[in-house]
């Protein structure tokens, strides 16, 4: 990738990030509002076309994105699912424990992630029932210093993300906390837990 196309990719992201801020603020709750970042983060990261590259997609697979948060339960527990796209419906709030996966990973180490291709990860387990899922992102969310949960998007298509879309993506992250945190999360995340 060249330094005009990052500039153009970073330019476009943060038209984005600005409209989705500006959605979220006027959400009426806490989950609508962090969906509207979730959602901006589909359309703008990612090579769109990894999937027309060899080895992007196995065979019967197609590319498809999801997103969502993953939200730490006031336990400390588990990783709450909200404000998702893409998963299937039985998937809204589900729960998985705090250490498991790549998730866990990133809230032991409270740093991001980026799985350029899944398949080169020998540790990666395929948490969600979505189909397997060849890229990720993981971007921390925290909010004076205490870690409150995790953007995260991923790909079926293989090296979907790199390195320089996690650096855009963790501006998602911070905006997320921020806007969760102005809309009163812990409360009502209390009420779902």
């Amino acid at each position: 990738m060249t330094e005009r196309n990052i500039h153009a990719l970073r330019a476009e992201a943060l038209a984005r990030l600005a409209e989705a801020m500006q959605a979220a603020n006027d959400a009426p709750d806490v989950e609508s509002a962090l969906g509207h970042l979730t959602a901006a983060t589909q359309g703008v990261l990612g090579d769109q076309e990894a999937h027309l590259r060899p080895g992007g997609l196995r065979a019967g697979e197609h590319q498809f994105v999801v997103s969502g948060i993953f939200l730490i339960t006031p336990n400390r527990q588990h990783h709450l699912l909200v404000a998702e796209h893409g998963f299937p419906p039985e998937q809204h709030r589900l729960r998985i424990p705090l250490d498991l996966g790549h998730p866990g990973w990133v809230a032991q180490h409270q740093c991001p992630l980026v799985l350029a291709n899944t398949d080169e990860t020998p540790d990666f387990r395929q948490i969600l029932k979505t189909s397997h899922m060849g890229s990720a992102l993981f971007g921390p969310m925290f909010w004076r210093g205490q870690m409150l949960g995790q953007v995260l998007t991923a790909a079926q298509a293989r090296n979907t993300y790199s390195p320089i879309d996690l650096d855009i993506f963790m501006g998602f992250a911070h905006v997320a906390a921020a806007i969760y945190m102005a809309h009163g999360g812990p409360a009502w995340l209390q009420t779902l837990v």
